[in-house]
């Protein structure tokens, strides 16, 4: 009997564990281009914890949120005559990637462009919204952060860091010059900055209180540790490494929950348990409701159409993640609350 009421106790002190975060990939680009300011400000209505742009630096200097620098996805430059001449080829972390690049303009040039739907085919609702944004600002999406009725975060990541630092052009003190203007300085506020390469992350360390997650991809490796690959930084030894620098890491949905060869889901790994031996946070990359993008379990119907998201975000809560990056956050929310 005394040991059941050490348990009661025990129970009536304890907290009830935090629900797993909902960080809004690229803002709701679900339902609407990405990396847009309707598709974060649509994230913050739908209820997301965080947002998170990724970050590209113009040719003067200026942080803009896109996934790639590469932009002839994402905005119609490739339409635009005036800029034809622009289009090259260049090596970008090891790969060759043709197209039009965001350092090769001004902000002022970019912003003439026009944001447009990357995934056309699988999400055609979107290409309704062709046209209509422009290219944010980082200074823009954390205005947006600022306006909004309710605390929501703010989760950059960091693109081709060692990449822009060649070019004269770092992302990282720009990172934090900016989050600085808006008072974001210490571990707790409402910030983690996010890359997949390493040393940036160990030089933000010593620079910043702010949070700092390792992400972390199911192949490969950083970019700027050609000798160091994924998969061994998921080891606890490798994890352990990475708590010494970082507050998190931001793994692939396949390091958790591997992928068979017919596409069901495999036998999940340690590498939750692991990690939070080690002291680190896990946010799992990347939840969407298509089907295209589902396990065989959770699919509904043909490529296009949304399937059981829901279920899958459950299914890795239960293995005890974090938080979660989605294209679908109003589906996350609902998933978990």
């Amino acid at each position: 009997m005394p040991r059941l009421f050490a348990m009661i106790a025990l129970l009536l002190v304890t907290p009830a564990a935090a629900a797993p975060l909902v960080i809004a990939h690229r803002g709701a680009s679900g339902d609407r281009p990405e990396h847009t300011i309707a598709a974060y400000r649509l994230a913050i209505e739908q209820g997301a914890d965080f947002i998170e742009p990724d970050l590209v630096v113009t040719k003067d200097g200026v942080l803009v949120a896109r996934h790639e620098n590469e932009i002839s996805g994402t905005t119609d430059v490739a339409a635009r005559p005036e800029f034809a001449s622009r289009r090259t080829t260049k090596t970008i972390d090891g790969a060759l990637v043709q197209g039009w690049f965001t350092e090769d303009f001004t902000l002022a040039e970019l912003k003439t462009l026009r944001a447009r739907e990357r995934l056309p085919q699988l999400r055609p609702a979107n290409t309704a919204f062709d046209g209509s944004e422009a290219i944010p600002t980082f200074d823009e999406v954390l205005a947006l952060v600022e306006q909004t009725g309710r605390r929501v975060g703010i989760y950059p990541e960091i693109k081709h860091g060692s990449y822009f630092a060649k070019l004269g052009l770092a992302v990282e003190p720009r990172l934090l010059a900016s989050l600085e203007r808006q008072l974001y300085t210490q571990n707790s506020d409402r910030v983690f900055i996010q890359s997949f390469e390493v040393g940036n992350l160990m030089a933000l360390r010593r620079r910043t209180k702010l949070r700092l997650v390792q992400l972390i991809g199911d192949e490969g490796g950083p970019a700027d540790r050609p000798k160091l690959r994924y998969r061994d930084m998921v080891t606890p030894a490798g994890l352990k490494a990475i708590a010494r620098y970082a507050d998190g890491v931001g793994l692939a949905k396949a390091l958790i929950v591997p992928r068979l060869p017919d596409g069901r889901s495999g036998q999940p790994t340690r590498v939750v348990a692991d990690a939070h031996l080690a002291g680190l946070q896990v946010h799992v990359w990347t939840f969407r409701a298509e089907n295209y993008f589902l396990s065989p379990q959770f699919q509904r119907g043909n490529p296009t159409a949304r399937g059981d998201m829901a279920g899958e975000v459950r299914q890795f809560v239960k293995l005890g993640v974090d938080g979660v990056f989605t294209d679908h956050p109003a589906e996350a929310v609902r998933a978990l609350r």
